[in-house]
């Protein structure tokens, strides 16, 4: 009687350490998840104050191309007061295919191209830019730890108990942003 009780005690104990330990993995799975969409957030909100510096700039050499800086604009408010996930990625995309714009019209600007202060906020957005990709690219993965772990067994039974659910990736929904870039000699 002692000999199953103590098997009893031993294998509760057992399966009560290894619950813990899942849902301890799947609370950093989440908090790193967390982290990422931070990490995205911190370099989005520096692209959105960098943008009406580049407009400003922009304004004095492109007086002909109002609509495209009132859509660079209207582009940064709407990534500016998107609040979940879905209209993040939305305004987002809208608001690099803008930007793209603008810097394909300073193209016909050579004074706008020679402008060190242009210069300058279009190299800092560029790395900004290159920032938010990385960004994407770790929260990413940790939500793909995080709904691979909710999905697994026995991770699931704890994720399901707890109301561990799986999260969205940031996706690209620009084709032009999936495409392979043309190199031409």
């Amino acid at each position: 009687m002692t000999i199953i009780l103590l098997v009893v005690l031993t294998v509760a104990a057992v399966v009560i350490l290894l619950g813990v330990g899942i849902y301890n993995k799947l609370v950093q799975l989440r908090e790193n998840t967390k982290n990422g969409w931070s990490q995205i957030d911190v370099q989005l909100k520096r692209r959105h104050d960098l943008i009406p510096n580049l407009v400003e700039t922009a304004k004095g050499y492109m007086a002909h191309e109002r609509s495209t800086l009132e859509n660079v604009i209207k582009a940064r408010q709407q990534a500016v007061d998107a609040k979940n996930l879905k209209d993040k990625q939305a305004a987002e995309n809208f608001l690099s295919s803008t930007l793209r714009s603008l810097f394909a019209v300073s193209e016909n600007y050579p004074n706008l191209k020679a402008d060190q202060q242009m210069r300058l906020l279009h190299e800092e957005l560029t790395s900004t830019e290159n920032k938010i990709t990385f960004a994407r690219q770790y929260y990413n993965d940790e939500v793909n730890r995080l709904n691979t772990a909710v999905q697994s067994f026995p991770d699931n039974v704890i994720a399901n108990m707890f109301n561990f659910g799986k999260r969205d990736f940031f996706e690209l929904e620009d084709a032009s942003e999936k495409a392979a870039p043309q190199v031409k000699f």
